[in-house]
């Protein structure tokens, strides 16, 4: 069996009436993009094939954090904040690695949907006012200036919303910034050699969010989980496409049978 996908799974469904069922950012994305591919995860069990992981990606966001740790212990701006002016210093909290981490993060209970809401945040920033600004990194190497304006990217303002959305229900009543940031890595190629090692440009891209549509979302994903009916195949999903032209395949062998 494959160490990345072990096929269909009887932990972690949803059951109808559910109450506190937990449902990461990531999952809500996955139904924004596809409700039958979320319906065939989350109550059938059926999660589509991951992709493989992004070791260089995840050694950049490593090293990002341990980076603005050493500032957030003598709560200082990095060098990159005056050249950006960002007005703030990470965020000093005895929970904060709690919510860094994958199987904990932000986390709120949504008592219309009945989801527990979970988000892991890459870091917080806090201002001169007091706000919070929640703060993404994002790892690349492309030619040219990285922005967050393609279209496939709306998958990263939804991310930075619902974190946004999930630090503003915390109990201590956190002021959180509309506006959040991404850190943006960019591998150069355009140097002489590779010399055993990478060389960098960082950005920061300022983003103003708007969570006002994770909650209806919310109930969207109760509704289709509540549902004894498959939603119907998306055209723009890509697994959804595959099924349909493999069952289109099969369909004169299995007629044959």
């Amino acid at each position: 069996m494959s160490q990345y996908y072990s096929g269909k799974r009887n932990r972690n469904l949803y059951e109808k009436g559910s109450r506190e069922f937990r449902l990461s950012r990531s999952k809500i994305e996955n139904f924004l993009k596809c409700p039958r591919c979320f319906y065939l995860d989350r109550r059938l069990g059926v999660d589509q094939p991951p992709g493989y992981p992004f070791s260089l990606n995840a050694a950049v966001d490593t090293l990002l954090k341990k980076e603005f740790d050493v500032l957030r212990t003598k709560q200082e701006s990095h060098p990159l904040f005056a050249e950006y002016g960002i007005d703030a210093v990470p965020f000093q909290h005895e929970r904060m690695n709690e919510w860094r981490e994958t199987l904990k993060g932000l986390q709120s209970f949504h008592e219309p949907s009945g989801f527990m809401v979970s988000g892991a945040v890459d870091d917080i920033w806090q201002n001169s006012k007091g706000e919070l600004h929640v703060a993404d990194y994002k790892a690349t190497s492309k030619n040219g200036e990285v922005n967050i304006d393609a279209e496939w990217q709306k998958s990263y303002k939804n991310q930075m919303e619902i974190y946004q959305w999930l630090l503003r229900r915390q109990e201590q009543g956190f002021k959180v910034s509309p506006v959040g940031y991404f850190v943006y890595v960019n591998g150069r190629t355009d140097v002489e050699g590779f010399d055993g090692k990478l060389e960098f440009d960082i950005k920061i891209i300022p983003y103003e969010g708007d969570d006002s549509w994770v909650e209806q979302v919310l109930l969207d994903a109760r509704a289709c989980l509540e549902s004894d009916k498959l939603p119907s195949a998306s055209a723009d999903c890509d697994f959804c496409v595959y099924r349909k032209a493999i069952q289109d395949v099969l369909l004169p062998f299995q007629k044959n049978e």
